[in-house]
């Protein structure tokens, strides 16, 4: 695939980008001059960076809030809600060293700081995407063994989740450093305004380091998530039969919840991910810029939308997100009644319980819900 910008001619059938020109063209100032074959109008690079700066100023903002939300009520640090803290934490991480330098190219019409710095965008995009990607699926796994096991939940114990956390960068190091060693490579894709993994070379080395991302990086992930939650989604099932009234309300909000999802990551990743086996292994010039691009916005679209999916959706978040914007010290109080949600919690915990005795509970969760029920310990977990 050859890709034209700004007038120069950039062959990317070589993993180096020794082809890279980086001086200024006048023709890329002007609003009206037509790109050649294959490359974007000046419109098309402007639509491209509208919708990079929009996820930009989004993508920081609600991980930004979401991080002070966390820092500001103590009663959010749990194990599970440390591996949400790691997707925020890696998601504004693409908003801060990646999507800035595909904005700024978008808006000049061609890559902005060199080889190095296409190589560093590349790396680090795929570093904290990944990292993302394996957080939501050991999430769905946290919240289905929280679900089926809820006796031997532990809300004290961090190590688990430390390791999880630290299991999920080791793991994107594991399949991220490979290129910067020879198997594969990063640099430029579509348009030439952004970077990443070769896609498109055919060499052997290049072929099965795509494959091997698509499958153990995207696939994998998304079939644990299937899994996880699709278990819970039958166990809330089998539950309604029992007690249809107490469970129908919560099958209804955990079926939205799993819809949600699992649709806004096939929606966010999988393009990204096709694209990618179109451009290994589909004849040459298949995957045109413009078709690039979309996927790639989409993936970055992920970083707006994951902090409202999974944190936003979280009832034990939402009133302290309430607390946080009236600027009060202890979060909003719901009613102690019981509800269809902890009647099945508690049903969970009877069909399960190994031991009468309940978990430890940490004594600042109760600033938060005010729940002293131990059957209401794992509505958060569930949400």
């Amino acid at each position: 695939m050859v890709v034209y910008i700004s007038g120069s001619n950039f062959s990317t059938t070589d993993s180096s980008l020794s082809g890279f020109s980086f001086g200024t063209n006048a023709t890329l100032r002007d609003a009206t001059a037509p790109q050649s074959p294959g490359g974007l109008s000046r419109t098309g690079h402007t639509v491209v960076a509208v919708c990079l700066g929009f996820i930009l100023v989004a993508g920081v903002f609600n991980n930004f809030f979401t991080l002070l939300v966390f820092v500001k009520f103590r009663c959010l640090w749990t194990p599970i809600n440390l591996i949400l803290l790691n997707i925020s934490l890696s998601d504004i991480l693409v908003c801060a060293f990646g999507t800035p330098f595909s904005f700024a190219a978008s808006l000049h019409g061609r890559w902005l700081i060199g080889e190095y710095g296409c190589k560093w965008y590349g790396f680090a995009n795929s570093l904290f995407g990944i990292v993302s990607l394996v957080s939501l699926s050991v999430l769905s796994y946290e919240r289905y063994t929280a679900v089926l096991h809820s006796s031997q939940v532990d809300i004290s114990d961090f190590r688990k989740a430390w390791m999880c956390v630290g299991g999920s960068w080791l793991y994107s190091l594991l399949w991220t450093l490979p290129p910067l060693l020879g198997w594969s490579s990063y640099g430029p894709e579509g348009p030439g305004t952004t970077c990443s993994v070769q896609w498109h070379l055919r060499s052997p080395t290049s072929v099965s380091y795509v494959l091997c991302l698509f499958i153990f990086c995207l696939l994998l992930p998304l079939l644990l998530m299937v899994y996880s939650y699709g278990r819970i989604l039958v166990t809330i099932k089998r539950v309604g039969k029992i007690n249809l009234r107490a469970a129908q309300h919560r099958e209804q909000h955990i079926l939205l919840m799993v819809v949600s999802m699992v649709s806004c990551y096939m929606l966010c990743w999988m393009p990204y991910g096709i694209m990618a086996l179109m451009a290994t292994f589909g004849r040459s010039g298949l995957v045109t810029p413009m078709a690039s691009a979309v996927p790639s916005i989409l993936a970055k679209f992920s970083t707006v939308i994951n902090p409202i999916i999974y944190v936003f959706f979280n009832n034990q978040f939402y009133r302290c997100f309430v607390a946080f914007v009236k600027c009060s010290g202890e979060p909003v109080q719901g009613e102690e009644q019981p509800t269809p949600r902890t009647q099945l919690s508690g049903f969970f915990h009877r069909q399960t319980s190994l031991s009468s005795s309940p978990p430890q509970v940490p004594r600042n969760t109760a600033l938060c819900s005010r729940l002293t029920d131990h059957h209401t310990l794992y509505v958060h977990y569930t949400a």
